[in-house]
């Protein structure tokens, strides 16, 4: 095992860039977290992991897809979650944005309406716990769309009931095979095109948009058609480095795995520093990429895994039991390239809890 690096925490907020840590959940090992069963959530180490993100100074983007959104998280769960959240924020100081979304629609969609009143139903709930809101892609609003004028008037009609600019999410079929063609189009190209008028047309109403398509150049295409004042967060979690040093902003889910490297790199930003940032963030560059290997839906799993290895939650299970979404030479690899990073506070209890994995897979 590598000796940790001496991750210094910031004494004053972060300024060159704003960052979201996309923030996962920790699943209650008694709870019946089996897939399609109703999450069980230890609230204790969510929360605690919450404010461990807040340490390094960085925001946390709740009720994400990293928080397993579609994918084992239920509708109860979630306003749950971002209720807690935002109470543990304020408590802390913390910044908080949280995902409104329509995945409480389960069965088939009637339409547009339906939609639109899902997402406002959410939309409250963000707004009612005092987070910003990020309008999250939606699967049913993808699967009824017809065109770019059905989100058009979808997004419009939410944005104009918005209380405070939201950030807008556009996730790649990568992370969700269901959100192929969002914004009616299946070019990018064509796509971008609709939602930069979207935004110039409700650019009071937009604080930035989240792009996660893991594709740098057209991240860099993007961000200078966007308005005066309206952010491009980027969410790739290939080629972070270099787009935050552009000038994107962060919204990510690595940056949980990664928030003392992250919060280092921002910081070095911060003075100008820009070697010390590059030092910061190179060895977590290949940690990235692995985790969010194909088939890279699957990413949460060495979210959890790097959170149980670092002491951050007690075990290693997820809700909807996706703890098995990633095979043990998988595993074993994010182990060794976090280890490189010298991210593990602690590498002999990292190193104990590893041989436990595998001593149960059998192998030792």
């Amino acid at each position: 095992m590598n000796s940790p690096r001496a991750w210094e925490r910031p004494t004053a907020p972060l300024t060159s860039r704003v960052a979201f840590a996309a923030a996962h959940v920790v699943a209650d090992p008694l709870g019946e977290n089996r897939p399609g069963a109703p999450a069980v959530v230890d609230w204790d180490h969510t929360l605690a992991f919450r404010r461990h993100l807040w340490s390094y100074g960085l925001g946390v983007a709740e009720a994400m897809d990293t928080a397993q959104r579609g994918m084992g998280l239920d509708w109860a769960a979630t306003q749950e979650l971002i209720r807690r959240s935002a109470a543990e924020a304020r408590s802390a100081g913390g910044r908080i944005a949280a995902g409104a979304g329509t995945d409480q629609l389960t069965g088939a969609v009637s339409g547009l309406d339906e939609v639109a009143a899902a997402y406002e139903e959410q939309l409250a709930v963000v707004e009612d716990a005092g987070a910003q809101v990020i309008l999250m892609a939606s699967r049913q609003l993808a699967a009824v769309a017809a065109g770019p004028d059905d989100y058009r008037k979808v997004y419009d009609r939410l944005l104009a009931q918005a209380s405070a600019p939201v950030i807008l999410h556009w996730l790649g079929p990568m992370f969700d095979p269901a959100l192929a063609g969002y914004w009616g189009a299946g070019d990018v190209g064509v796509a971008a095109d609709h939602v930069v008028s979207l935004i110039a047309d409700n650019a009071a109403k937009v604080d930035g948009i989240k792009v996660s398509l893991l594709d740098a150049s057209f991240e860099e295409a993007l961000r200078p058609r966007l308005p005066d004042g309206v952010r491009l967060y980027t969410g790739d979690d290939y080629n972070y480095p270099e787009l935050i040093r552009g000038s994107s902003d962060a919204l990510l889910g690595i940056f949980a795995a990664i928030a003392p490297a992250a919060s280092a790199a921002l910081q070095a930003l911060d003075r100008g520093d820009l070697s010390a940032y590059d030092d910061a963030f190179a060895p977590t560059v290949p940690l990235a990429r692995q985790v969010f290997g194909e088939p890279t839906y699957y990413y949460k799993a060495g979210i959890a895994f790097l959170a149980w290895l670092s002491g951050l939650q007690p075990g290693f299970v997820m809700v909807g039991g996706l703890q098995s979404a990633r095979s043990l030479p998988h595993l074993v690899r994010t182990f060794e390239l976090a280890d490189t990073a010298g991210l593990f506070p602690d590498p002999p209890l990292a190193a104990a809890r590893f041989s436990s994995l595998l001593s149960a897979y059998g192998v030792v």
